[in-house]
């Protein structure tokens, strides 16, 4: 099993010999490895079983310092990166020749961020190359947001993982990118569109895409549990499957038909940052309980709760 530790040096010596780490950020744990290394690049796709197509995202410590793997920076990008780097937000762009197409899945952009944990920005900083890094979790699965997380999901094929705590946001990171000079949402995370509309106006919001996606995190069925998750009025649900092993995951409501050990809130209070928080976690929890159904509920469409329905939706594979 992988070593779990706290030493930035230990992690920056696997990096710079061609080795992978989980790697904590506020979003979820990552799958690191050296982005400029084909090799590198190439065992991330292998260990996580992710498809050749589904490209990753490339993290260092600054603007700066992502700049030489950029080709153009529209104005729109620099408020951005300017208003929330560090922090929750994926930019796609313009990739120059030093990023292998390996990393892009072929495509003539790149995917970065500034991620906001100071552990893994005091580490980026001390690299000399930006790390490539998915989520750490086999592909299609929950994300981890702790480092036993990862050390569940991958710890046999890795040799280390920075511990760096829990995830404070715990889902991943909005994406943006400007297909014909519109800024369009990829995928909805932990920055809301709402605060992105503040800094550049109006933005487009896609669907998630089922073939090749044009960003990381794309794909149809993702972030899936065990069991299966069945979506709507949990009240009804409960009623149709009473005779089914199941369990509930709900925003802040409790059933007082079902014993309280098969109820899953995400905030007592119904605050949706702490929801967020608590998603990946607690469809892990569930799958401790091998339940053969998940009655879920949809999320409030504001804020956090807008990324939420999307994990949800393709947790539970609709279309």
């Amino acid at each position: 099993m992988a070593i779990i530790d706290s030493s930035i040096s230990k992690a920056k010596a696997v990096l710079d010999k061609g080795g992978l780490i989980g790697l904590p950020t506020e979003t979820v744990y990552g799958l690191a490895g050296n982005a400029l290394d084909a090799k590198a690049a190439a065992h991330i796709f292998e260990v996580k079983a992710r498809p050749s197509f589904d490209p990753l995202i490339v993290h260092s410590d600054s603007l700066e310092r992502l700049s030489p793997y950029i080709k153009e920076l529209t104005t729109q990008a620099k408020k951005l990166a300017e208003a929330f780097w560090p922090g929750s937000l994926t930019m796609v762009l313009p990739k120059s020749d030093k990023i292998h197409d390996l990393i892009t899945s072929g495509l003539d952009t790149v995917a970065v961020r500034v991620p906001k944990h100071q552990q893994t920005l005091k580490l980026l900083s001390q690299l000399d190359f930006p790390v490539a890094a998915p989520s750490a979790n086999p592909f299609g699965y929950i994300s981890p947001t702790s480092a036993q997380h990862v050390q569940d999901g991958l710890g046999d094929k890795i040799e280390y993982i920075l511990d760096g705590g829990d995830c404070f946001v715990g889902v991943e990171s909005t994406i943006i990118g400007f297909p014909n000079g519109i800024p369009t949402i990829y995928r909805k995370g932990g920055i809301p569109v709402e605060e992105i509309e503040k800094v550049i106006g109006k933005v487009e919001v896609n669907a998630q895409s089922s073939s090749q996606p044009k960003a990381p995190g794309m794909l149809h069925r993702h972030y899936a549990p065990n069991a299966q998750l069945l979506l709507g009025d949990i009240e009804k649900l409960i009623e149709e499957h009473k005779d089914d092993n199941f369990v509930t995951l709900s925003l802040s409501s409790t059933f007082d038909q079902i014993p309280s050990e098969n109820q899953f809130i995400l905030s007592e209070y119904g605050d949706l940052n702490e929801a967020a928080r608590n998603l990946f976690k607690t469809l892990r929890l569930i799958d401790k309980k091998n339940p053969s159904f998940i009655l879920g509920e949809w999320m409030p469409e504001e804020g956090l709760g807008r990324a939420m329905n999307d994990r949800i939706k393709r947790a539970a594979s609709l279309g």
